[in-house]
Protein backbone atom coordinates (compact mmCIF):
# COMPACT_ATOMS: atom_id res chain seq x y z
CA UNK A 1 0.00 0.00 0.00
CA UNK A 2 1.59 3.43 -1.05
CA UNK A 3 0.52 7.04 -0.25
CA UNK A 4 2.98 9.78 -2.19
CA UNK A 5 6.53 8.70 -0.99
CA UNK A 6 5.15 6.67 2.09
CA UNK A 7 5.09 2.50 1.53
CA UNK A 8 2.73 0.29 3.84
CA UNK A 9 4.25 -2.94 4.06
CA UNK A 10 3.88 -5.07 7.37
CA UNK A 11 5.89 -7.91 8.00
CA UNK A 12 4.83 -11.01 9.03
CA UNK A 13 5.79 -12.02 12.16
CA UNK A 14 6.02 -8.15 13.52
CA UNK A 15 2.26 -8.71 12.36
CA UNK A 16 1.38 -12.09 14.01
CA UNK A 17 3.16 -10.59 17.50
CA UNK A 18 1.35 -7.77 17.10
CA UNK A 19 -2.00 -9.55 16.91
CA UNK A 20 -1.36 -11.44 19.09
CA UNK A 21 -0.83 -8.92 22.21
CA UNK A 22 -3.56 -6.94 20.78
CA UNK A 23 -6.03 -9.21 21.21
CA UNK A 24 -4.46 -10.37 24.68
CA UNK A 25 -4.59 -6.74 26.03
CA UNK A 26 -8.27 -6.15 24.49
CA UNK A 27 -8.91 -9.80 26.59
CA UNK A 28 -7.59 -8.59 29.74
CA UNK A 29 -9.76 -5.06 29.80
CA UNK A 30 -13.04 -7.13 28.79
CA UNK A 31 -12.02 -9.50 31.56
CA UNK A 32 -11.47 -6.42 33.98
CA UNK A 33 -14.54 -4.52 32.92
CA UNK A 34 -16.86 -8.40 33.99
CA UNK A 35 -14.90 -8.14 37.39
CA UNK A 36 -16.47 -5.19 37.72
CA UNK A 37 -19.73 -5.90 36.51
CA UNK A 38 -19.64 -8.89 38.92
CA UNK A 39 -18.81 -6.42 41.88
CA UNK A 40 -21.72 -4.25 41.04
CA UNK A 41 -23.81 -7.19 40.93
CA UNK A 42 -23.09 -8.49 44.07
CA UNK A 43 -23.48 -4.55 45.74
CA UNK A 44 -27.29 -4.38 44.10
CA UNK A 45 -27.65 -8.13 46.24
CA UNK A 46 -26.34 -6.59 48.99
CA UNK A 47 -28.10 -4.02 49.26
CA UNK A 48 -31.29 -5.81 48.63
CA UNK A 49 -30.76 -8.29 51.34
CA UNK A 50 -30.45 -5.01 53.72
CA UNK A 51 -33.94 -4.56 52.89
CA UNK A 52 -34.87 -7.72 54.27
CA UNK A 53 -35.43 -8.96 57.87
CA UNK A 54 -32.99 -10.84 59.69
CA UNK A 55 -33.06 -14.51 59.33
CA UNK A 56 -33.02 -17.14 62.33
CA UNK A 57 -30.35 -19.72 62.14
CA UNK A 58 -30.64 -22.74 63.64
CA UNK A 59 -30.44 -26.55 63.39
CA UNK A 60 -31.59 -27.00 60.52
CA UNK A 61 -28.59 -27.22 57.89
CA UNK A 62 -29.50 -23.62 55.52
CA UNK A 63 -29.29 -23.18 52.09
CA UNK A 64 -26.66 -21.14 51.11
CA UNK A 65 -27.08 -19.42 47.92
CA UNK A 66 -30.49 -18.47 50.04
CA UNK A 67 -28.81 -16.06 52.50
CA UNK A 68 -25.82 -14.82 50.61
CA UNK A 69 -25.23 -11.53 51.69
CA UNK A 70 -28.60 -11.40 54.21
CA UNK A 71 -29.03 -10.15 57.46
CA UNK A 72 -29.14 -13.43 59.85
CA UNK A 73 -29.82 -13.64 63.63
CA UNK A 74 -28.38 -17.08 65.65
CA UNK A 75 -28.66 -17.47 69.59
CA UNK A 76 -25.73 -20.07 71.08
CA UNK A 77 -22.20 -19.85 72.36
CA UNK A 78 -18.92 -19.48 70.87
CA UNK A 79 -16.59 -22.70 71.47
CA UNK A 80 -13.56 -20.65 73.15
CA UNK A 81 -10.11 -22.25 72.26
CA UNK A 82 -10.89 -23.36 68.94
CA UNK A 83 -10.44 -20.33 66.96
CA UNK A 84 -8.33 -19.80 63.59
CA UNK A 85 -6.47 -16.46 62.96
CA UNK A 86 -6.58 -15.27 58.86
CA UNK A 87 -3.44 -13.58 58.20
CA UNK A 88 -2.59 -11.02 55.97
CA UNK A 89 -6.07 -8.49 56.90
CA UNK A 90 -5.46 -5.08 56.56
CA UNK A 91 -7.48 -2.41 58.75
CA UNK A 92 -6.38 1.49 57.99
CA UNK A 93 -2.79 0.19 56.53
CA UNK A 94 -2.25 -1.92 59.80
CA UNK A 95 -1.77 -5.60 59.54
CA UNK A 96 -3.59 -8.11 61.61
CA UNK A 97 -5.98 -11.35 61.29
CA UNK A 98 -9.34 -12.00 61.27
CA UNK A 99 -10.46 -13.86 63.94
CA UNK A 100 -13.18 -17.01 63.37
CA UNK A 101 -14.62 -19.28 65.56
CA UNK A 102 -17.21 -21.50 65.37
CA UNK A 103 -20.61 -21.28 67.20
CA UNK A 104 -22.31 -23.97 68.46
CA UNK A 105 -26.20 -23.00 68.20
CA UNK A 106 -28.71 -23.09 71.36
CA UNK A 107 -30.76 -26.40 71.43
CA UNK A 108 -29.02 -28.80 68.93
CA UNK A 109 -25.38 -29.96 67.55
CA UNK A 110 -25.10 -27.91 64.72
CA UNK A 111 -22.45 -25.24 64.42
CA UNK A 112 -21.54 -22.42 62.77
CA UNK A 113 -18.60 -20.38 62.17
CA UNK A 114 -18.49 -16.72 62.67
CA UNK A 115 -15.93 -14.15 61.94
CA UNK A 116 -15.72 -12.44 65.08
CA UNK A 117 -13.62 -9.32 63.54
CA UNK A 118 -10.34 -7.95 63.21
CA UNK A 119 -7.37 -7.83 65.69
CA UNK A 120 -3.98 -6.24 65.11
CA UNK A 121 -0.82 -8.33 64.61
CA UNK A 122 1.44 -8.43 67.85
CA UNK A 123 4.54 -6.26 68.05
CA UNK A 124 4.55 -7.16 64.15
CA UNK A 125 5.55 -10.68 65.01
CA UNK A 126 4.21 -13.88 63.28
CA UNK A 127 5.06 -16.29 66.00
CA UNK A 128 2.67 -14.69 68.81
CA UNK A 129 -1.09 -14.42 67.98
CA UNK A 130 -2.60 -11.87 69.87
CA UNK A 131 -5.24 -12.81 72.68
CA UNK A 132 -8.69 -12.40 71.77
CA UNK A 133 -11.20 -11.69 74.65
CA UNK A 134 -13.56 -14.87 75.05
CA UNK A 135 -17.24 -14.18 74.60
CA UNK A 136 -18.60 -16.24 77.64
CA UNK A 137 -21.97 -18.08 77.81
CA UNK A 138 -25.11 -18.00 75.43
CA UNK A 139 -25.49 -15.08 73.43
CA UNK A 140 -27.46 -13.63 70.54
CA UNK A 141 -25.50 -12.82 67.42
CA UNK A 142 -26.44 -10.68 64.58
CA UNK A 143 -24.01 -10.47 61.18
CA UNK A 144 -24.43 -10.75 57.58
CA UNK A 145 -24.38 -14.46 55.67
CA UNK A 146 -21.12 -15.36 53.49
CA UNK A 147 -19.81 -17.61 50.74
CA UNK A 148 -17.10 -19.83 53.17
CA UNK A 149 -14.68 -19.47 49.92
CA UNK A 150 -11.64 -17.32 50.55
CA UNK A 151 -11.72 -13.85 48.83
CA UNK A 152 -7.69 -13.37 48.85
CA UNK A 153 -5.18 -15.18 47.24
CA UNK A 154 -2.82 -18.12 48.20
CA UNK A 155 0.40 -19.24 47.79
CA UNK A 156 0.77 -22.92 46.19
CA UNK A 157 1.45 -25.01 48.94
CA UNK A 158 0.70 -23.03 51.85
CA UNK A 159 -0.51 -24.77 54.94
CA UNK A 160 -1.78 -23.92 58.14
CA UNK A 161 0.24 -23.43 60.99
CA UNK A 162 -1.17 -24.24 64.34
CA UNK A 163 -4.44 -21.66 64.29
CA UNK A 164 -3.11 -19.27 61.82
CA UNK A 165 -4.58 -19.69 58.53
CA UNK A 166 -3.66 -17.87 55.26
CA UNK A 167 -6.78 -18.11 54.10
CA UNK A 168 -10.45 -20.18 54.85
CA UNK A 169 -9.91 -23.82 53.22
CA UNK A 170 -13.90 -24.03 54.61
CA UNK A 171 -13.77 -28.11 53.78
CA UNK A 172 -10.04 -28.31 55.44
CA UNK A 173 -11.60 -26.94 58.57
CA UNK A 174 -14.90 -28.77 58.47
CA UNK A 175 -12.79 -31.76 58.76
CA UNK A 176 -10.45 -30.97 61.78
CA UNK A 177 -13.45 -29.67 63.52
CA UNK A 178 -15.27 -33.20 62.80
CA UNK A 179 -18.79 -31.64 63.93
CA UNK A 180 -21.38 -30.67 61.83
CA UNK A 181 -21.29 -27.29 60.43
CA UNK A 182 -23.50 -24.99 58.32
CA UNK A 183 -22.18 -24.37 54.84
CA UNK A 184 -22.32 -20.26 55.80
CA UNK A 185 -19.40 -17.98 57.21
CA UNK A 186 -21.12 -15.17 59.52
CA UNK A 187 -19.86 -11.80 59.34
CA UNK A 188 -20.50 -10.67 62.85
CA UNK A 189 -22.44 -6.81 63.53
CA UNK A 190 -23.32 -7.36 66.62
CA UNK A 191 -20.93 -5.99 69.87
CA UNK A 192 -19.72 -8.46 72.30
CA UNK A 193 -17.78 -5.88 74.10
CA UNK A 194 -14.35 -8.02 73.06
CA UNK A 195 -12.39 -5.12 71.84
CA UNK A 196 -12.60 -6.96 67.92
CA UNK A 197 -12.83 -4.56 64.74
CA UNK A 198 -15.89 -5.50 63.15
CA UNK A 199 -15.28 -2.21 60.40
CA UNK A 200 -16.54 -4.67 57.45
CA UNK A 201 -15.82 -3.16 53.95
CA UNK A 202 -19.10 -3.36 51.09
CA UNK A 203 -18.75 -5.96 48.82
CA UNK A 204 -18.08 -3.59 45.88
CA UNK A 205 -15.00 -2.71 47.41
CA UNK A 206 -12.56 -2.52 43.84
CA UNK A 207 -14.75 -1.72 41.09
CA UNK A 208 -12.93 1.37 40.86
CA UNK A 209 -9.49 -0.41 40.15
CA UNK A 210 -10.94 -2.99 38.30
CA UNK A 211 -12.38 0.19 35.95
CA UNK A 212 -8.80 1.38 36.00
CA UNK A 213 -7.14 -1.16 34.99
CA UNK A 214 -9.94 -2.01 32.41
CA UNK A 215 -8.40 1.90 31.04
CA UNK A 216 -4.90 1.23 31.17
CA UNK A 217 -5.45 -2.39 29.11
CA UNK A 218 -7.61 -0.82 26.41
CA UNK A 219 -4.85 2.08 26.09
CA UNK A 220 -2.41 -0.38 25.64
CA UNK A 221 -3.84 -2.12 23.13
CA UNK A 222 -4.42 1.21 21.12
CA UNK A 223 -0.68 1.86 21.73
CA UNK A 224 0.37 -1.90 20.11
CA UNK A 225 -1.96 -0.77 17.37
CA UNK A 226 -0.42 2.82 16.74
CA UNK A 227 3.07 1.24 17.14
CA UNK A 228 2.76 -1.41 14.72
CA UNK A 229 1.48 1.08 11.87
CA UNK A 230 4.55 3.22 12.61
CA UNK A 231 6.71 0.43 12.66
CA UNK A 232 5.00 -0.59 8.77
CA UNK A 233 5.15 2.63 7.30
CA UNK A 234 8.19 3.52 5.36
CA UNK A 235 9.38 6.56 3.24
CA UNK A 236 11.25 5.58 0.28
CA UNK A 237 13.02 8.17 -2.00
CA UNK A 238 11.84 9.25 -5.66
CA UNK A 239 13.65 7.64 -8.39
CA UNK A 240 16.82 9.45 -8.97
CA UNK A 241 17.02 11.54 -5.37
CA UNK A 242 20.52 11.41 -3.79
Amino acid sequence: MRSGNLVFRPGLWPTLAAAFFFGLTLWLGNWQLSRADYKRGLQARYDRMQEEGAVQIGAATVAKEDLLYRPVAVRGEFLAGQEIFLDNRMYKTRAGYHVLEPFRIEGSAQHVLVNRGWVEVVNARRDVLPHVKPVAGVVSLRGIALDTRSRYLELKGAEPRGRLWQNLDFERYRRAFGKSLQPILIEQVSDTKDGLVRDWPRPDTGVGTHISYAIQWFGLAAAIAVLWLALNVKRENAAGDG
